[in-house]
């Protein structure tokens, strides 16, 4: 198999453990990614190697996500089978409260994202693309230790949000304007908040030394993990539905935390919050709820974890 990881690459130790295992047998020598790499890099090289494409790309997956949830907050005013699903289904999601949101978030973006991403354009040079596409396990192996790690920096952030009052009040509170919050409200923040997460997302691929593919790849579920946080939506497919353990916390979590604010700091999994004694119950949606009844499950469709 084509490895893309040098020999001292953070992620090295994770992926000698698999090539131990033996597993390269049942691997094609070259990446499963190489053709559509070669696709990308030779089709959009100019578009790929641009400091602003991160920016674009971040933005436009970030709005496509948001708009999809939107959707479903305008049927779910009509349909009481969608409506079922919210974790909040008595508080709807308003035209005035969709509208707030957006203009934040818009005004975000305007007035200090795009500058932000048009000064690196300006200053930093193209990125290189190397020729060779990351082997599929590097990609993943690449994406969920990213993921780790943002989760652990963003708990320690949050908590601090919160802890540190001057910062809450001067950064954090606009967050909280919203105790059900829908898709919108997860870039319904502080411009220093927006920024900060920003630097996270960019950073960690770079620390951990990942292709620039994976760094992608990253974005694009860290974003789609955020907005489904922020959803307020529990469907039986949600992921933390069906990541065993209750490892993932997802929408119930981080809904709990817009209820109770003094827990569940973590933006994606539990076990940070579940070590520092920061974890708290969760609600299920009604539709969830009722399915667990039928199935035998406990009646209350609370997690049973507690704080401490």
């Amino acid at each position: 198999m084509v490895s893309s990881f040098s020999s001292g690459s953070l992620l090295a130790p994770c992926l000698q453990v698999l090539e131990r295992a033996n597993l390269n047998q049942y691997l094609p020598e070259e990446s499963l990614l190489q053709p559509l790499w070669d696709y990308l890099r030779h089709r959009h090289q100019d578009s790929l190697r641009s400091p602003l494409f991160p920016v674009i790309f971040s933005i436009s997956a970030y709005f496509s996500f948001c708009a999809a949830f939107m959707a479903l907050d305008l049927l779910a005013l009509r349909c009481p089978a969608i409506n079922s699903y919210r974790i909040h289904p008595e508080q709807p999601v308003t035209r005035d409260k969709l509208l707030k949101t957006l203009g934040l978030t818009c005004y975000n973006h305007l007035v200090f994202i795009l500058p932000a991403a048009t000064a690196q354009w300006y200053w930093r040079p193209p990125i290189p693309l190397p020729a060779e596409a990351p082997a599929l396990s590097e990609l993943l192996v690449g994406m969920l230790s990213c993921t780790i790690l943002f989760d652990f920096q963003c708990y320690i952030w949050h908590l601090l949000h919160h802890r540190i009052r001057w910062l809450y009040t001067t950064f954090h509170a606009v967050h909280h304007e919203y105790c059900e919050p829908f898709s919108w409200v997860t870039q319904c923040l502080s411009a220093w908040e927006l920024i900060s997460v920003g630097f996270w997302t960019t950073l960690d691929p770079l620390l951990l030394q990942c292709h620039c593919l994976t760094a992608w790849a990253f974005m694009l579920v860290n974003i789609f993990i955020s907005v489904d946080d922020h959803c307020g939506y529990d469907f039986s497919w949600s992921l933390h539905n069906l990541v065993p353990l209750r490892l993932f916390g997802g929408s119930l979590k981080h809904d709990a935390h817009h209820q109770k604010p003094a827990t569940n700091f973590a933006p994606f999994f539990s076990h940070w919050d579940w070590i520092f004694g920061t974890h708290s119950k969760n609600k299920h949606s009604p539709a969830v709820m009722a399915g667990k009844k039928g199935r035998g499950h406990h009646p209350s469709g609370t997690l049973t974890h507690s704080a401490g």
